[in-house]
């Protein structure tokens, strides 16, 4: 089976080191996303975040983590079960996982790692010789997730056809404004997805977002009513004041370099005329 990644890593037809990394990575997360099928993991939960957007959807840059919600809250949840399973249909590929990382007691997000150094020293590289970095995944779960999404079910075919549950494009953007709204620092990566969530004409699950406003982070139980006039007007505040060459620092080595040209119309104005266009 250690021939169906190489053949996959191939057709990435990568230019550099940095995209044969983003490259293998990726191809990482698939082959974990089938053996969380495999384990049962889509009755409980629904897949979210950039690797979804990219995976699921055609996002065009790459992404780091797989993120998934509960469908239900349930704090007693435990990843580790799926994680066992999917470790164990990862290994017919080629892979040896190891798992790391334990859960806060304090905390809704269940965070795991998934490693492997086994699988990138059998595979062939254009760009690197000896690979010396560990292939790494991290896999959080929200176990009380904000009330209001929706999910839809969604087809994969790598390394073989198979079924993801996942939140629709409308509750993917309004996690990702939230994101824009509450993260306490710059990451680029988040204005480069709200930029093509707008390019799409994606509409806003208000109700969901409005939820997780309130469970989480400085909006919380402000009481506010969250309608289009009042993103627009949170955005744009925050668009006032963001510092635009540390947000095109983060992005650049997640997106091809034909897309890098895109970033230095990155500012004030271009973001603005964004939020002009959100339905």
């Amino acid at each position: 089976m250690t021939d169906l990644i190489q053949k996959k890593l191939e057709s990435y037809f990568s230019r550099n080191h940095e995209e044969e990394e983003n490259a293998i990575k990726e191809i990482t997360q698939e082959v974990a996303l089938y053996g969380l099928f495999k384990a049962g993991f889509f009755e409980k939960a629904s897949f979210q975040g950039g690797t979804c957007l990219r995976i699921l959807y055609g996002l065009d840059r790459f992404s780091e983590d797989l993120d998934f919600a509960l469908d239900r809250p349930d704090p007693s949840f435990s990843l580790q079960p799926y994680l066992d399973h999917a470790v164990s249909v990862m290994k017919v590929y080629g892979y040896q996982i190891e798992i790391s990382g334990r859960d806060k007691t304090d905390s809704n997000v269940k965070m795991r790692f998934l490693k492997d150094d086994s699988m990138i020293n059998m595979l062939s590289f254009r760009h690197q010789s000896e690979p010396s970095k560990k292939i790494k995944i991290k896999i959080e779960i929200d176990v009380n997730p904000p009330q209001g999404s929706k999910s839809e079910i969604r087809y994969c075919d790598f390394p073989i056809d198979f079924t993801v549950k996942a939140h629709e494009p409308s509750s993917l953007f309004s996690g990702k404004i939230h994101a824009l709204l509450c993260r306490p620092y710059v990451k680029g990566r988040d204005w480069y997805d709200f930029a093509w969530y707008v390019s799409r004409r994606t509409e806003i699950n208000l109700p969901f977002l409005s939820s997780a406003l309130q469970q989480m982070g400085p909006f919380k139980d402000q009481g506010s009513v969250i309608d289009l006039v009042w993103v627009k007007t949170q955005l744009s505040s925050r668009i006032e004041s963001m510092n635009w060459s540390q947000a095109r620092d983060d992005v650049r080595r997640f997106v091809k370099p034909e897309k890098l040209e895109v970033l230095e119309l990155w500012g004030k104005e271009f973001f603005l005329s964004k939020v002009d266009k959100l339905l």
